[in-house]
């Protein structure tokens, strides 16, 4: 299969013929109206607005939600081998939680993996909004790639880039980048869950020129196929969350072992396990960063990981839309297409206004994302403004997805239709990177803060 980098380099220049998008049409019409808009004064007189400031402002706004030439061409490509190649598996990978053995290089030779990675390391040198752009597509024609996807190249690539030194960075970021290296990261545990940093249990104790890991870590996106996983262990146990370490660990180590592989109701393709470390060596050079640094990484981490899953579940309701669209158009009732029933259109509509609101959010968002400097994040704005559009998209994925399945009627309630993949993996996107609870905590600390 031939190689293929999302880069500049990969892309002819070529003249972009498609339809603006609703978000684009807003942006056009409010330019209209900030050309023409006049003020009032008390006195009656009139004071005109200068242009190229109104201009300047909407400039910075439609940056935010529209995309370039270059990502269209990336979106354009994504979509093509998402809906031809990954589509069709999802049926086969979520009746028999099926991994295909290899579908990571697969990915890494249509250049689906490294995206944020410079292209020297065989990535395609894009920043975090392409990345999330990627993400949202294959997640909308193949949830279960698309969470395994996530957690490959944005919670074990995308870290390891961004904390990892150079040595670790040139080790570990090219094979993740082919897909010859599987990634994951291990946070969560079977007590810390929405307290993952406070009631960590996990430990490593410094042995001369090594570590040694031991404990259990749960709920772990490819954790059974991972090659390469970022540990989160605490190195001092007096210090709380601030004694915790991240660590890269090979998972041929010896100590190392994947204890069961997790039945889930959603993603069920996607490999999910539970981990176990016991007396894990792993060298003194496996510690990204210094010791007792961890949180920072953690944090920064989890803030980027809201921004994706808020593409995630864009993606996935974009496809909603469209099942539910196609459905209502083909099924009669009374003699006519349930489309035509003023209640469906309603539900339909209702279905739209949710998915393009969380696309609105998720992309003001990750824009915020692009170039966050290393260490920052888990504080401020980008803290609560990650939390906020992943809160947002969480429950409006869940709301559209279920007027989707609704529409669907009997057929909705059958496993075997992909409306009702979509509406069995809705659940996780309002549990995994932080609980919707956990979100709302984070926006109002951060409120309060200010």
């Amino acid at each position: 299969m031939a190689s293929f980098r999302l880069s500049s380099q990969a892309h002819a220049p070529k003249k972009d013929t498609r339809s603006s998008t609703p978000l684009e049409t807003f942006s056009n019409i409010c330019l209209i109206l900030i050309n023409r808009q006049v003020a009032q004064p008390s006195g009656g007189s009139k004071m005109n607005v200068q242009a190229e400031p109104g201009m300047a402002a909407l400039a910075a706004i439609k940056a935010n939600y529209s995309l370039t030439p270059e990502q269209r061409q990336i979106v354009d490509h994504v979509d093509r081998v998402a809906r031809e190649i990954l589509h069709p598996l999802q049926e086969k990978m979520d009746a028999e939680e099926w991994w295909p053995e290899d579908l990571f290089r697969q990915m890494g030779e249509l250049g689906l993996l490294g995206i944020t990675a410079p292209e020297e390391l065989g990535g395609s040198g894009q920043n975090e909004f392409t990345q999330a752009l990627v993400s949202e597509t294959i997640s909308k024609w193949n949830p279960a790639v698309g969470l395994s996807h996530g957690a490959h190249d944005n919670l074990c690539l995308n870290n390891i880039l961004r904390n990892g030194s150079d040595e670790q960075v040139r080790k570990y970021v090219p094979g993740l980048c082919s897909g010859e290296l599987v990634g994951a990261l291990g946070l969560t545990e079977p007590g810390a869950g929405s307290d993952a940093l406070g009631s960590m249990a996990t430990g490593a104790v410094r042995d001369g020129n090594d570590y040694v890991i031991n404990g259990s870590k749960i709920y772990i996106t490819n954790g059974p196929i991972a090659d390469v996983i970022l540990v989160y262990a605490k190195t001092d146990k007096a210090k709380g969350a601030k004694g915790i370490s991240a660590f890269i660990v090979e998972t041929d180590n010896p100590g190392f072992k994947v204890a069961q592989k997790l039945d889930k109701m959603g993603f069920r393709g996607s490999p999910t396990g539970e981990l176990v470390f016991e007396d894990c060596r792993v060298p003194a050079s496996a510690m990204i960063g210094a010791e007792n640094s961890g949180v920072s990484v953690v944090m920064s981490g989890l803030d980027l990981e809201r921004a994706m899953v808020a593409s995630v579940c864009v993606g996935m309701a974009e496809r909603a839309l469209e099942l539910a669209l196609d459905y209502a158009r083909i099924r009669e009732q009374f003699g006519k297409p349930i489309a035509s029933f003023q209640m469906v259109q309603s539900k339909l509509a209702e279905i739209y206004i949710e998915v393009e609101t969380a696309r609105a959010f998720g992309y003001r968002a990750l824009a915020a994302c692009v170039g966050l400097p290393k260490g920052a994040g888990g504080r401020g704005e980008i803290h609560k403004l990650t939390a906020a559009a992943c809160l947002y998209a969480g429950e409006a994925f869940n709301k559209a997805v279920t007027e989707a399945c609704h529409i669907h009627g009997g057929s909705g309630y059958m496993q075997d239709t992909e409306i009702n993949r979509l509406y069995r993996a809705n659940k996780l996107l309002e549990i995994g990177a932080g609980t919707s609870e956990v979100r709302k905590i984070i926006i109002a600390e951060e409120l309060l803060r200010a």
